[in-house]
């Protein structure tokens, strides 16, 4: 099962975040509609906390499936595989991959309640393995990492509940999109006639089937949202890449992790936590803290972890200290990537966990 990380993705958009997955033969990551529902561009992270763009390419609400593709990728990991003759029965042990709560890799382990499980116009494997927020749209495996369903959820506040897109539903979905022609654009499969439609309509191009418009529609941004994503592109880096949900970003500079968020609703806090306090060396560390000067930001103590900060009322992005406001968030990045490295090297402070290798 360790390998089968390597093929599960943490899907991340502007309003949450969710799981997604590959498996043999093909390039598509494979996630849930309602994971992607107001995008068409996305960010993909992999086992490695490498982020990349990734494009909409395929979503059909009904079975809530989406399709995604990221420019030049090939799939080269080769760990789960989808076989359409297997079986899945009762009591049969499943295991649940992805990301809960945003949180990093995880597996569950449980049983199947009921391999055909009706709700609404569809049957659903229903297994008593742990299902949380951000496990929607990961791989739900048997013993031999086979696919046995695409993990959903249909009900909250359900306990030992959860339940998965039948295989055979993704088959029919990768095969029926392996014969459209354009894959690079935003799809619509209508379930009537098993066709697609790219451009915004209500009704399907090929049978007048009615579709939903809403579908086409994108999440809009905030003018908080548009501030702060200004100041990340001053950093270089690509806003659907930092995005961790609705007015909240997460990302590194360098091996240092940097949040953005809104607190209490007032303030615009952009923090990084950087460094374990050490073993040794304490009082020349802590003296060290007192004394440095880092305006406009502060270092403080958390949970015997050092942390880079800076904290402006919401009001004033709108104020004649807007660019200041965006350059200091640019430099808070920068400064906390030198300073992680600074106290490792000092005072031999290990490096956060949420840290990125280099």
């Amino acid at each position: 099962m360790e390998n089968i990380r390597k093929s599960v993705y943490k899907i991340v958009t502007a309003s949450g975040t969710g799981s997604g997955f590959t498996v043999n033969g093909q390039n598509h990551i494979i996630t849930n509609y309602h994971v992607v529902k107001g995008e068409k561009i996305v960010a993909v992270e992999d086992y490695k906390k490498d982020r990349h763009v990734a494009q909409v390419v395929m979503v059909n609400p009904e079975v809530d499936l989406a399709f995604l593709s990221i420019d030049g990728f090939t799939n080269t990991n080769t760990d789960i595989s989808l076989k359409e003759e297997i079986q899945i029965v009762n009591t049969q042990k499943v295991f649940i991959n992805g990301y809960p709560f945003g949180m990093p890799y995880t597996i569950t382990e449980g049983i199947v309640s009921s391999p055909n499980q009706p709700m609404g116009s569809r049957s659903y494997v229903q297994t008593d393995a742990a299902v949380n927020p951000g496990n929607s749209g990961g791989p739900m495996l048997n013993e031999a990492g086979v696919l046995v369903g695409v993990t959903t959820s249909k009900f909250t506040n359900a306990d030992n509940v959860g339940f998965g897109i039948k295989h055979t539903d993704l088959i029919k979905e990768l095969n029926d999109f392996s014969h459209l022609p354009n894959q690079t654009t935003f799809n619509v499969k209508c379930n009537s006639c098993d066709n697609y439609t790219d451009k915004e309509s209500e009704f399907c191009a090929h049978c007048g089937n009615h579709l939903d418009i809403s579908i086409w529609e994108e999440f809009e941004k905030s003018d908080f949202a548009k501030f702060v994503e200004g100041a990340l592109e001053d950093l270089g880096i690509n806003p659907v890449l930092g995005r961790a949900g609705r007015d909240y970003w997460e990302f590194h500079q360098g091996s240092a992790l940097v949040r953005i968020f809104v607190f209490k609703r007032d303030y615009l806090v952009a923090t990084s936590p950087m460094n374990h306090l050490p073993k040794q060396n304490l009082e020349e560390l802590l003296n060290h803290l007192m004394e440095s000067n880092v305006e406009p930001y502060y270092l403080g103590i958390h949970d015997n972890q050092i942390y880079l900060s800076y904290r402006v009322h919401l009001s004033d992005i709108f104020t004649d200290y807007a660019e200041k406001i965006k350059e200091s968030i640019k430099n808070l990045a920068l400064k906390a990537d030198d300073l992680d490295n600074f106290f490792a090297d000092s005072f031999g402070c290990e490096m956060s966990i949420e840290s990125k290798e280099q």
